[in-house]
């Protein structure tokens, strides 16, 4: 096993599991820190923790475990993965893991970069842009969990962590992968233990990729590691030619969950209404106790007895996202909705479903969980950051997880036609 990586939510696991497979590495993905007798060949391995806005010190237990078990397999360097929004509170996560992750790999310095610019994050002079925007002018400013009100990456961590947090600009980058690691060296030299990096394209990302080869923990979106497996093709540990990532051979009826609230799955959602079966949970009569779950497993197995696939979302606009969390709170309405598209799920599956698309992070970490999912075999990309992804039992699953944020408007028709085709 030549990486190991910490993802803190499940659609950001897969994301950088994709990434890991376009650029040569065989690469599994479990679901929680694996069983201790779970053997994989693989060249690299995402333990996907649910671990984004629990409480800092259970995400910290959680990923000290995963970081435990990956080191037992004989990882050669670590990799913890975020979101390439940055999703963080001031109390963290993301800034108590990589704290916790440095000391207990013995490492005095660090990077923090969640660029993807395939998908439009970029960081400039350490300000994060999402598409043309700043981070904190984006609809992530609204998110229900983590709001994003700051792009000032350097602040944001700066506010979570013990570490001293700096800047590797985006001039330095440019004059190549020396002068990038003889910053890096002057960083340390500073004091500095967590070093924010400019990137705007992927040629940025390549160039950190060398320049980072030697650091033990690399903490990023899923971007950074587009550029690492390039050094361990150069040290002869893999194939000169990436092998092409096969699709899932996996038949029968589908079902489209969604829970996210973000600007892209709302467009994703609408598109999909405008001309195919979709069922809105209504968050005030599951806390009345009605049988929302039932019935939606009900619609979308009416929708398959008609040759076609249901959408069954709770995705709404932050104001309305607002006013259920007024009358409900905000953590239990979140938990409500969770809890009752995994129902759907459960549901879906013990009457024959095999085919789920899946929209948002929290979303995605309960259905894999009421799915009683253990790793996933990572397949083709739908959209950036998005592939298909089969699960790893006798009567596989075929699930794609998205993130909130990622995927083109007509994402949901696009992913089941990909496995049609």
């Amino acid at each position: 096993m030549l990486l190991g990586c910490i993802a803190d939510d499940f659609t950001g696991a897969t994301d950088l599991a994709n990434n890991l497979v376009r650029a040569g590495m065989r690469t599994v993905q479990t679901i929680g820190v694996p069983d201790a007798s779970l053997k994989f060949d693989a060249d690299a391995v995402v333990v996907a923790l649910k671990s984004r806005t629990i409480a800092p010190a259970d995400a910290v237990a959680q990923s000290l475990a995963a970081l435990a078990w990956l080191r037992e397999a004989g990882c050669r360097q670590f990799y913890f993965k975020y979101c390439s929004t940055f999703d963080s509170t001031e109390r963290g996560n993301i800034g108590p893991v990589t704290d916790a992750l440095m000391d207990a790999l013995g490492t005095d310095f660090t990077i923090a970069c969640p660029a993807f610019p395939a998908a439009g994050r970029t960081i400039f002079r350490g300000h994060l842009f999402v598409g043309d925007l700043l981070l904190s002018d984006s609809g992530m400013r609204d998110h229900p969990l983590t709001p994003m009100t700051d792009a000032n990456l350097v602040r944001v961590l700066q506010r979570q962590s013990a570490k001293k947090v700096g800047l590797l600009r985006y001039d330095t980058l440019a004059q190549g992968v020396e002068a990038s690691q003889a910053a890096i060296a002057k960083l340390r030299a500073d004091g500095v233990g967590i070093a924010i990096v400019d990137a705007t394209s992927d040629a940025d990302l390549m160039t950190m990729g060398e320049a980072f080869a030697e650091l033990p923990l690399v903490t990023a979106g899923s971007g950074v590691a587009i550029g690492l497996p390039q050094n361990f093709r150069r040290a002869g540990l893999l194939p000169a030619e990436p092998l092409a990532p096969a699709l899932p051979k996996i038949a029968g009826p589908a079902v489209v969950l969604s829970g996210s609230c973000s600007q892209a799955t709302l467009a994703q959602v609408a598109a999909w209404r405008g001309s195919r079966p979709a069922y809105q949970v209504d968050a005030m009569r599951l806390a009345r106790g009605e049988p929302v779950a039932a019935e939606a497993a009900a619609f979308a197995r009416a929708a398959q007895a008609r040759g076609e696939t249901a959408l069954v979302y709770a995705s709404a606009s932050p104001d309305e996202v607002r006013a259920v969390q007024q009358q409900l709170g905000r953590d239990e309405a979140g938990a409500m909705i969770e809890r009752t598209l995994a129902e759907v799920a459960r549901a879906m599956r013990a009457a024959g479903t095999r085919r789920f698309v899946v929209a948002g992070g929290e979303t995605s970490g309960a259905v894999v969980q009421a799915l009683d999912v253990k790793a996933l075999r990572i397949g083709p990309q739908i959209d950036p950051g998005v592939p298909w992804t089969e699960t790893v039992e006798s009567e596989p699953v075929a699930l794609t997880l998205k993130s909130g944020n990622f995927g083109a408007v007509d994402f949901f028709a696009k992913s089941l036609a990909l496995l049609d085709a």
